[in-house]
């Protein structure tokens, strides 16, 4: 036995509240043909050699669109933990946001043993839902980050609490809003409202307005093609009457919005709210364009995804959920964050 697998077998039979079945010695079973009678994970055999080899554990972070300007962060904090771990670490994901080619490539991994760790963020969770569980039967260790899957199979999420993302950002527009509400409105954009991820934060939004007055308008989605996305914006907003507000979901609705909202003039008698830390973002802020914006943390995503499954599989540390919290960011502390791209 190797010192390294003696390691986790020690950590994983002390753990109070372990999160994977523990047998043997105490590390979890590995079986090439994965899974167990009882649903419990089992690491594969490929894997445990991998680990009693002493070999670098071969971590990927499937984004479901590497092209966005978000996935920029996350590879950097990916590559941080893999230089600090001794990991061999990729990002991958289709360009587009294509579910289907996104299960495509999980699936080829799984095939072709090419993969220790897995991390995933889905675009579409009823598509990855499958995958998922054909990832942790096979006896590879698997969690979503950035996007949740919490009715999948996934062993842990690294991100943001979305719908909770989402209800912040409605309070802090009512907070910043003046006056009398009702009959006024607030339009909602979104680079994909099919996405789950759009739908948890939404979700949240219209909690936090709740009883406001407000009415909602949206989401409306624009695509992540930036010209494209200002267009369908220009549009929407053209036969609106009565905004007072207007909220972006994600990095890239919320710098579209911000380039209407800054060439129609009315700045001044719009509130306006987003997410994520983009540096045109962070000008639409410093313009006073953009009230505020909410950044998830991307590059700690990217980190902590990586250390809770090589955490897992080398020292048997048991998978838990990482929150990387929503910061808010205004004019008054925008000198002080991290610009995201």
């Amino acid at each position: 036995m190797s010192s390294r697998t003696l390691r986790r077998c020690l950590t994983a039979a002390t753990a109070a509240a372990a999160a994977v079945s523990l047998t043997a010695c105490g590390a979890v079973t590995a079986a090439d043909s994965g899974g167990s009678d009882d649903g419990s994970f089992k690491l594969a055999s490929h894997i445990q050699q991998r680990i009693d080899d002493d070999k670098p554990m071969r971590i990927k972070l499937s984004y479901h669109d590497p092209s966005l300007a978000f996935a920029t962060p996350i590879g950097a904090g990916m590559e941080r933990a893999g230089k600090e771990l001794g990991a061999d670490v990729s990002l991958i994901g289709p360009t587009g946001g294509d579910a289907a080619k996104q299960v495509s490539e999980i699936q080829t991994l799984i095939q072709q043993k090419a993969v220790d760790g897995l991390a995933v963020s889905s675009a579409s969770s009823d598509a990855l839902k499958p995958v998922i569980s054909q990832a942790y039967k096979a006896g590879i260790p698997i969690i979503s980050f950035n996007t949740d899957n919490p009715d999948s199979e996934q062993m842990g999420f690294v991100g943001q609490d979305l719908k909770g993302s989402g209800k912040a950002q409605a309070e802090e527009l009512r907070k910043n809003l003046n006056g009398d509400l009702a009959g006024k409105s607030v339009v909602v954009f979104s680079v994909d409202t099919g996405a789950g991820w759009s739908h948890d934060r939404f979700s949240g939004f219209k909690e936090g307005l709740d009883g406001s007055g407000l009415k909602i308008v949206g989401p409306v989605n624009v695509g992540n093609e930036p010209s494209s996305a200002y267009n369908t914006v220009e549009s929407s907003m053209s036969g609106q009457s009565g905004v007072v507000a207007v909220a972006g979901l994600d990095c890239c609705s919320t710098t579209a919005a911000a380039k209407w909202v800054a060439q129609s003039g009315k700045a001044d008698d719009i509130t306006m709210g987003g997410f994520d830390l983009l540096t045109q973002t962070s000008e639409y802020i410093e313009r006073g364009v953009l009230d505020f914006t909410i950044s998830q943390n991307p590059a700690e995503q990217g980190y902590q995804a990586v250390k809770v499954l090589h955490d897992f599989l080398t020292e048997g540390t048991e998978i838990t959920g990482v929150d990387t919290g929503a910061q808010f960011i205004t004019r008054d502390n925008l000198a002080d964050a991290t610009v995201e791209d």
